[in-house]
């Protein structure tokens, strides 16, 4: 007895040691990351010995939304007191980030998702167009993409609308066909599973709020002087979007080839499930006249001059004071807060890192490498690293952090048009997260059910991408010359 006793609190503490040590060996990695930069790195002569420490601290924070030795949000948040400690900000400037308006716009899509969610809503929708358009497999997955398209309207996170909406329905198709994970995968779930996460990526490159760090693109594309709104966004890329999601499907079934083609209950199960979800509720409606309002007013900001962030929080408000949302469901939108936290502290270093001239000493530099290629065959070459250097990242949101920034200033320093530059850089890295399993956070959910091999989900992948590359790299060009993004 007496040797069991002295034996659980040993058993009890391996975890909490190897916890221990995973924290360890990150924050070694991230303080040899911060040394490199600052101490083997020679310092431009421009740049003041504090702009090259926040240059080091801002290097070590994206490796660490690599590694996580910690949750990312934390990382940010100790990132931003650190800077007031050695990158030449005071402890206001520091926090500066959690009062930009674009956070809280951020913030407030989330708390709107959350309406949507508890609902029912958003799955009603889904149910909606499966019943419409899903007498086929390929039918299906029109269906589905079309309920995440209008869903990214206004729920910032692709694994909130595909992960939690758009999958549940897709799994449950797959097992009315007996479709399972194994040898029966291929029926009809190997095909539907690729094609809503194909599909997802494409809609999260459709709206300023398609995923969180759009928004963040965004933000850091007002750095270099280039405005972008919800409605610019997607005046941008509805028409190069609508493209890839109708091809997108569609060579995920010519690649996959499920042996179901017609799905005539598939139609008759999203009939069945409207049926037993019965009217929509009031509280139902009430989300629905405040999606709609939202969506409408961010459409029209340009014209009525409304701040998209003021019209966000009256929505709300609206929710609120309606009894949709409780203030417990704004307190407990995990997710939304955790995106706050390092979205807001990323904003502030990202702008003091500006402020220290270093992304323009990196863009001459760069600029000095390819002294005989223009602007169009540096953005070429630019763009194909950028996109499959996707391959090494597990979010977009860390690979918009590494890369967005510094593309641009290249670009911008070579003449480049600069709208054509930030809609291409921003919405290439949302495309990107098709390439692999892990691309964004869908991935993960709908892989780790089984019925996609790695083998075919990289191979759709990288089949897409090059899809994607060229609808976007000429339909969305010339579609942006049209309407005088460039």
């Amino acid at each position: 007895m007496s040797a069991t006793v002295h034996a659980l609190p040993a058993k009890l503490s391996e975890p909490v040691q190897h916890e221990w040590r995973r924290i360890v060996r990150g924050f070694t990695v991230l303080t040899l990351v911060y040394a490199a930069v600052v101490y083997l790195i020679p310092r431009p002569a421009l740049v003041k010995p504090e702009g090259w420490r926040l240059t080091g601290l801002f290097v070590a924070a994206i490796v660490g939304q690599m590694l996580e030795p910690i949750p990312g949000g934390a990382i940010v948040l100790l990132a931003v007191a650190i800077a007031s400690l050695i990158g030449g900000l005071t402890i206001d400037q520091a926090l500066a980030g959690y009062g930009d308006k674009t956070a809280w716009l951020v913030l407030c899509a989330f708390f709107i998702s959350r309406a949507l969610l508890k609902t029912g809503l958003a799955r009603r929708i889904a149910l909606f167009f499966l019943r419409l358009f899903g007498k086929s497999s390929l039918g299906v997955s029109y269906a589905l993409a079309v309920s995440d398209c209008v869903l990214a309207g206004v729920i910032p996170s692709n694994g909130a609308r595909a992960g939690g909406v758009i999958f549940p329905i897709a799994r449950s198709l797959s097992e009315i066909y007996a479709s399972e994970p194994g040898p029966t995968a291929g029926v009809f779930g190997t095909f539907i599973m690729a094609a809503i996460y194909q599909s997802a990526c494409v809609t999260s490159a459709m709206f300023y709020t398609g995923q969180a760090s759009n928004a963040l693109a965004a933000r850091m594309a007002a750095g270099f002087g280039y405005a972008v709104t919800w409605a610019s966004w997607f005046k941008a890329a509805v028409a190069p979007g609508a493209i890839s999601l109708l091809v997108v499907p569609w060579l995920a079934m010519r690649t996959l080839r499920p042996k179901v083609r017609r799905t005539p209950e598939a139609s008759a199960f999203a009939a069945r499930e409207l049926a037993a979800l019965g009217p929509p509720s009031r509280s139902e409606r009430m989300v629905a006249v405040v999606f709609l309002a939202v969506c409408g007013l961010w459409m029209s900001s340009s014209w009525t001059g409304l701040d998209v962030t003021m019209i966000a929080l009256l929505g709300i408000m609206a929710l609120l004071l309606a009894g949709v949302l409780s203030w417990r469901d704004i307190t407990q939108e995990h997710a939304g807060w955790a995106v706050f936290i390092w979205y807001g502290g990323l904003i502030r270093l990202g702008t003091a890192l500006n402020d220290t001239g270093v992304p323009k000493a990196f863009a001459e530099a760069v600029a000095r490498l390819f002294p005989g290629l223009g602007w169009v065959g540096l953005l070429a070459l630019a763009l194909a690293v950028y996109y499959y250097a996707h391959y090494a990242f597990a979010s977009i949101t860390t690979h918009m952090l590494a890369m967005f920034p510094a593309f641009l200033a290249v670009l911008a320093a070579k003449g480049a048009p600069l709208g054509l530059a930030v809609f291409a850089f921003a919405i290439f890295a949302n495309l990107a997260a098709s390439v692999t399993h892990y691309g964004t956070t869908p991935g993960p959910i709908i892989f780790a059910h089984g019925y996609v091999s790695r083998a075919q989900w990289w191979r759709i992948g990288f089949l897409a991408s090059l899809v994607n590359f060229a609808i976007w790299s000429t339909v969305g060009f010339a579609w942006w010359k049209l309407i005088g993004v460039w």
